[in-house]
């Protein structure tokens, strides 16, 4: 390992650009950039999103609410490209003051309700149609744990082994070390949990797997950061087997697409308005 040469200054400054795929979107403020208000369509729910994992989570989330027959779940997708910077518009900062993806507007209640953070906005559907959340103490706290395991646990995911193993401009051992060692421990934690439960809060499919598959459930499929052999992931058995199971949902197939504007064309669905969309 190479002797560390970076001494920090006594007082951080942004001099110098982060470098990497996402440098143009990083920056130490809040607020928004420019100003534009958001699309609005005719659907209750309008969604401004990107099918990252986090904007899969909750498009998964009201495609599933639709297939058990909640029509008013519909909703307007808006494509927000966080390369270019939609998310720091003053439509969406008004949404999200903390201009990430997803965010909802539940435009059937007067006044509008703002959603923002993708677990919340699952929790806020579950509660708002009441699926996908145990109503029994013990269930729902169950599946609240999960939730909140994922929120806690895919910055170390996503910001920490991703950015460092696959984005970063150039490779250094010991954050790849360091973030690895953390996602090959969460994997063995989903993959315990996985070993006494067919799901994560027990026998039914909640709102904890509809979160933490985009995450986990790619990584071992090899959908995210190309990383499962990397990561050794077919020893995560149970993990794979409830991955796999997972993404042959109707309603995960869909909410995958939306959306989406890379890979092939077929799964591409940059923005959805209506249910003849995904045909």
């Amino acid at each position: 390992m190479s002797k560390a040469s970076y001494v920090p200054p006594k007082v951080w400054k942004n001099n110098a650009a982060s470098g990497g795929q996402f440098a143009s979107i990083n920056r130490p403020t809040a607020g928004p950039t420019h100003d534009k208000d958001l699309p609005v369509g005719k659907q209750p729910l309008q969604l401004y999103s990107l099918a990252t994992p986090n904007g899969v989570k909750v498009t998964i989330m009201l495609e599933e609410l639709l297939a058990l027959g909640h029509t008013d779940a519909e909703y307007d997708a808006w494509l927000i490209r966080i390369g270019e910077g939609d998310q720091f518009s003053s439509g969406f900062v008004d949404i999200n003051p903390n201009s990430k993806i997803p965010a909802l507007l539940d435009r059937s209640v007067e006044p509008p309700i703002r959603v923002f953070e993708s677990g919340s906005i699952l929790l806020y559907l579950a509660e708002k149609f009441s699926e996908l959340l145990p109503k029994d103490p013990a269930g729902r706290t169950e599946t609240l744990n999960w939730l909140f395991w994922q929120m806690g646990a895919a910055p170390y995911l996503g910001g920490g082994f991703g950015h460092f193993y696959a984005y970063a401009p150039e490779k250094l051992e010991y954050p790849i070390n360091r973030f690895t060692m953390e996602a090959k421990r969460q994997l063995d934690v989903l993959n315990r949990r996985l070993a006494e439960s067919t799901y994560l809060a027990g026998d039914d499919y909640t709102i904890a797997d509809i979160a933490v598959w985009p995450w986990y459930g790619q990584l071992v499929g090899n959908n995210v950061y190309s990383a499962a052999e990397f990561l050794a992931a077919h020893e995560y058995t149970h993990v794979q087997r409830w991955a796999e199971a997972i993404a042959q949902r109707p309603a995960v197939m869909r909410g995958q697409r939306v959306n989406r504007t890379w890979g092939e064309e077929a799964s591409q669905v940059p923005e959805r308005h209506q249910a003849d969309d995904l045909n």
